[in-house]
């Protein structure tokens, strides 16, 4: 038998506890990752890539691991760490949710669909699914991929491995990137809603000059048509406002202020 010296040995056992503590900031963040997040991504999938990011992330990063023996100083590394997954996952979770509040807003104003309802993990109208896949589709073919192993590197400069974020400082920035998603998914749904906004007061000023006549046997299928023709011409530009916005979001993750 071949006696490795004790130095390979503790050098092998330090190798691992960094590769596992990185292995918990990108698995975590992996749960919540556009596309590869997806609930429709089979979990071995999801491993598979969380296995194949570490090995990206960890040999850039593995300096700035701290290797201690103690188990009160690996505990608060892993809590870090799943703290720091957690925050990134959840900042670009949110550019997903923009797109189904956009969806919803655009259904409900333009009559399409319901704002509530349905059985699904995620119940948005088919507007909404059909912006979501449009986004994920974009942005996988722009690099998605490739700029969430940047992503992972960098936070390592933002939030350092073995030290929790302030909640105070954690909490300003996840309230102000919630705001953020609000205000863009009404930038995205703002030319259905400001075309149904425009359409309904017509159809009231016509209501009372005409009373007799049934303006909803008339006015229902005008909008719905409306509706279809103008996220025709729009989407394109709505997915294209999304993907500046996500760009922006890589380039500086934690710069958010409310």
């Amino acid at each position: 038998m071949i006696a490795f010296p004790p130095e390979f040995a503790d050098l092998g056992r330090e190798a691992f506890a960094a590769g596992f503590a990185v292995f918990l900031r990108v698995g975590t963040a992996m749960a919540l990752l556009p596309a590869v997040g997806e609930r429709s991504v089979p979990q071995r999938i999801r491993l598979a890539l969380a296995l194949a990011y570490t090995a990206v992330v960890a040999p850039v990063v593995i300096s700035a691991i701290p290797t201690s023996a103690g188990g009160g100083a690996n505990f608060l590394l892993w809590a870090s760490e799943v703290t720091a997954g957690l925050a990134i996952g959840i900042g670009l979770r949110l550019f997903i949710i923009a797109l189904q509040v956009a969806g919803s807003m655009a259904a409900q104003a333009s009559s399409l669909a319901q704002l509530f309802g349905g059985e699904a993990a995620d119940p948005v109208p088919a507007i909404g699914q059909m912006l979501v896949i449009g986004g994920l589709a974009l942005a996988v073919t722009a690099g998605l991929h490739v700029r969430i192993a940047e992503l992972l590197i960098f936070s390592y400069e933002m939030l350092p491995p073995g030290r929790m974020p302030l909640a105070e400082a954690l909490t300003s920035w996840g309230v102000a990137g919630v705001a953020r998603m609000f205000s863009l998914a009404f930038s995205l749904a703002a030319p259905l809603v400001i075309a149904s906004l425009l359409y309904n007061i017509a159809l009231g000023a016509i209501n009372r000059a005409m009373p007799q006549l049934l303006v909803s046997f008339v006015g229902a299928p005008a909008i719905s048509a409306g509706a279809l023709i103008l996220l025709a011409l729009s989407a394109p530009f709505m997915l294209a406002a999304w993907l500046d916005a996500l760009g922006g979001f890589l380039d500086t993750p934690f710069t958010w202020t409310p």
